[in-house]
């Protein structure tokens, strides 16, 4: 599913922007690693990655979020606890095994997820791509197949960590928003929140 799902979440991502002008869970959940995890280029986390090539914090993160937050009413727009969110950060920078069952919850899960990604040095969309997908959506209609075959281009020039990362989260996103019935997180609602986490150019 990975190339296809992150052209949808590509697509959804894209249209707001220029819009606006602009499973079951492992035993314990728990993650450490030597060294600062926030603000560090995903070619240096992957170095350690375990899942899909993607930085094992944020592959524990979404695992906890697919088995407790998939029906969570707002999930993503509503914010987490502060204090919460602080010391997660903290444990996962230090290091420190977290666990995200007994000290964590859903909403500040999920918001230390976006933090993680918009913390990133290089955004999940560097400069260069935004530019492209801008012009692509100026120049095309979304849904014709020139349009598709540009945006399956510009994404194959991602960095490959880069690439790694969408797919997953294009993977996960997809799933969040089939229990939109429940949680009100269409496509479009879930691009809202993420678009700023993802895209970082002033162009968009």
């Amino acid at each position: 599913m990975g190339a296809g799902a992150s052209l949808s979440i590509c697509q959804s991502f894209s249209s707001i922007q220029v819009r606006h002008t602009t499973n079951k869970v492992s035993p314990e959940l728990q993650f450490s690693r030597e060294g600062s995890t926030f603000g560090v280029p995903l070619e240096t986390l992957v170095e350690d990655a375990k899942q899909c090539g993607v930085p094992s914090l944020v592959a524990q993160m979404v695992e906890y979020l697919e088995v407790f937050g998939l029906e969570r009413v707002g999930i993503f727009r509503v914010g987490g606890s502060a204090n919460k969110i602080k010391e997660l950060r903290q444990k996962y920078n230090q290091g420190e095994k977290v666990d995200l069952i007994n000290d964590g919850d859903v909403d500040s899960v999920a918001s230390l997820l976006k933090l993680f990604l918009k913390e990133l040095p290089v955004a999940v969309f560097p400069d260069n791509i935004c530019s492209g997908l801008l012009k692509t959506f100026q120049e095309h209609k979304i849904n014709t197949t020139e349009c598709i075959e540009n945006l399956r281009q510009l994404l194959s020039c991602l960095p490959k960590a880069h690439q790694n990362l969408l797919q997953f989260l294009s993977a996960f996103l997809l799933k969040v928003a089939t229990y939109s019935a429940v949680n009100f997180m269409t496509l479009e609602n879930l691009a809202i929140v993420f678009g700023p986490a993802l895209f970082k150019s002033t162009r968009i």
